[in-house]
């Protein structure tokens, strides 16, 4: 038997090793290719890949047809003098032309490099200049390298290419870069995948996000980004599943639709996404035969995730890594003999040594707060994340470790005070920091996204009343603005940093278009807290 046969969390800790996952791939330690992995080997006539696209529209395609479309691009790529280890950069949407290009850039032995569509002129040139691709395949011409248009006649040309194509890549040979979601005025570091890390990333597959072959799996994350692209695409196309991709601007009406007439059973998205599901409203006119679902990003809120469950009959359940470090914890969706615990990160991937390191240094199993670490060979790795473990082996977090905010002495999470709020029906959207305060060192700062207006004052002084009322008495926001939108990442979390960059810089981020500002909190008493509170934790990241 293999790994895919088994769902329960008890059979993932007695039956996993290293060695049954390379039972589930076709190649072996000295050559593998993760386009043969993900498309070739698997029934030609199953469709493979859906694309629900931001218009209405609707394609679907075979692994036959995306094997065959892809290896035409691969022996286009060697006519163009494409070679091996060489980068091919891949501006699009989901699309065909899309996956044409990844699955068969990585057969001909060049480098895919999916790049996220949005990005300014600036972001986009600083990537071009790092990874220096021979090629790039997007919707128009770009500047500083050669490019392919994938139109109409693209296709037409790469119909006259043969329909296959042998890969021979070595398992240690380069496949893949992916630039991670930070903003985009920096350049974040590319992260250099070989082939065979389509064999590490089946661990998430099968436990963080439940796949096993015949699930219809949908994630509407970019593949530009981690969980778009491994957990959302690679991992599941592995294992032979049905996975649908979301493509433009995201529609939380649209998208529930996607649910129910693609009939999917296991989901996969970022907690706004869920967000936005709740707070439009259309959630009840459907029906759904939804059996697992993840979430990972950011903290979801109770709100949230008790509207998932109402909603869909099922707990969302975390999954939580770094790019660095893959994904290190998850609920294991489908394992009916581990209960989720709501707010938890769940517990460590089979094989994953997981614990919280304190201040003193000392790293423990289960402890009330610190830092999560994950072992690598002999040391143990920071994540830069803040949480906490219990006695059954469950973890929590409790934000980044800029993210804790101390007041008067008082420790408290940026995720809690959000978490909190969220819950008020006039709120759709909040981010919570500290800000520098004469008096207590810092002081907590909402930004809140609401169609409410202050109301001179009173929807300011209502917000914190609520807080207080379901936090500390201290832990509540003094000041407060109302904007119209906040800053996110290119993957969509909210953007913290930017929120305390303006902050530092001066920039008033609740006047002029953006929304309204509002001032101090007026019953401020000024009493100091406690040296060193314990951070209460929210939802999970990944």
């Amino acid at each position: 038997m293999r790994l895919t046969d088994f769902t329960s969390y008890a059979d993932a800790q007695a039956r996993f090793s290293r060695a049954a996952l390379w039972d589930l791939v076709e190649g072996g330690r000295e050559r593998l290719n993760i386009a043969h992995e993900c498309v070739d080997r698997h029934p030609p006539e199953r469709t493979a890949i859906r694309i629900a696209f931001a218009d209405g529209r609707d394609e679907a395609w075979t692994f036959g047809e995306i094997a065959a479309w892809s290896s035409r691009f691969a022996h286009f790529l060697r006519r163009e003098g494409v070679g091996a280890g060489e980068r091919v950069a891949i501006f699009l949407e989901p699309s065909l032309p899309f996956y044409v290009a990844l699955f068969g850039a990585m057969k001909a032995g060049a480098v895919a490099v999916p790049m996220f569509t949005l990005l300014g002129r600036d972001a986009i040139a600083a990537r071009i200049d790092d990874c220096r691709p021979a090629l790039a395949l997007a919707g128009a011409p770009l500047e500083g390298v050669r490019t392919i248009v994938a139109d109409d006649a693209f296709l037409a040309a790469l119909r006259r290419e043969p329909h296959t194509f042998e890969a021979r890549t070595a398992a240690s040979d380069m496949g893949m870069y992916q630039y991670t979601s930070g903003t985009t005025r920096a350049l974040p570091e590319a992260v250099r995948h070989r082939h065979r890390a389509i064999v590490t990333v089946l661990i998430a597959a099968l436990y963080a996000t439940g796949v096993r072959p015949g699930d219809r799996f949908c994630c509407p994350s970019s593949p530009a980004w981690g969980h778009g692209l491994w957990h959302g695409t690679l991992g599941p196309l592995a294992l032979g599943a049905e996975i649908t991709a979301w493509s433009g601007r995201f529609d939380p009406e649209r998208m529930l639709q996607v649910l129910e007439s693609y009939r999917i059973t296991n989901v996969s998205a970022a907690a706004t996404h869920y967000r936005m599901m709740k707070n439009c409203g259309a959630a009840g006119r459907h029906r759904y035969g939804i059996e697992k679902l993840s979430f990972t990003g950011e903290p979801i809120d109770s709100d949230t995730a008790e509207f998932v469950e109402r909603a869909f009959g099922q707990a969302a359940r975390s999954m939580y890594g770094t790019t660095e470090v893959g994904v290190i914890l998850g609920g294991y969706p489908g394992a009916a003999d581990l209960p989720m615990k709501r707010g938890s990160l769940g517990k460590p991937m089979p094989g994953v040594e997981v614990a919280i390191r304190g201040a003193d240094g000392t790293v423990s199993a289960a402890r009330a707060a610190g830092e999560i670490v994950v072992r690598r060979g002999e040391e143990w790795f920071p994540t830069r994340d803040l949480g906490r473990a219990d006695e059954e082996g469950f973890f929590y977090h409790a934000g980044r470790a800029d993210d804790v905010i101390i007041s008067a002495g008082w420790t408290m999470s940026a995720v809690e005070i959000e978490d909190a709020l969220l819950r008020h029906p006039d709120v759709s959207e909040i981010a919570v920091i500290g800000v520098p305060d004469e008096l207590r060192g810092q002081v907590v700062k909402a930004f809140v996204v609401s169609g409410r207006g202050p109301d001179g004052g009173r929807f300011e002084a209502e917000l914190q009343a609520f807080a207080r009322e379901r936090l500390g008495q201290h832990e509540y926001p003094r000041q407060v603005a109302f904007v119209a939108e906040l800053p996110k990442t290119p993957a969509g979390k909210v953007n913290r940093m930017a929120l305390r960059e303006r902050e530092a810089a001066g920039a008033d981020v609740g006047d002029g278009p953006c929304g309204r500002k509002s001032g101090r909190d007026p019953g401020d008493d000024g009493a100091p807290g406690r040296e060193g509170a314990p951070v209460r934790t929210g939802g999970a990241p990944a």
